[in-house]
């Protein structure tokens, strides 16, 4: 259990999202925060990303990493397939 709750890791997973998008973008793709709920951040990849073969590792490997080591070994991230925005309770399990 993280020792945050989901308000107060907002503003510091925003920020990790924001500047992980420059990166992202330079290979023509994009990232979004969906949603952070009981300590799981969603977030959806998007344009080039969308369909890549490497975008699994963008998340576990780049975002989550960084994320576990920068705020809490147990945070976890997980991608939002299009549509699928309003049934994060699926994903997160």
């Amino acid at each position: 259990m993280l020792p945050f709750t989901d308000d107060e890791l907002n503003p510091i997973v925003s920020d990790m999202i924001e500047k992980a998008r420059v990166w992202i973008q330079k290979d023509g793709g994009d990232i979004k925060l969906i949603d952070i709920k009981n300590g799981k951040v969603f977030v959806q990849l998007q344009g080039a990303c969308v369909g890549c073969g490497s975008s699994g590792s963008t998340i576990k490997f780049g975002i989550e990493k960084e994320m576990k080591t920068m705020i809490h070994p147990e945070i976890t991230v997980t991608n939002v397939p299009h549509g699928m925005e309003d049934k994060l309770e699926e994903l997160g399990q």
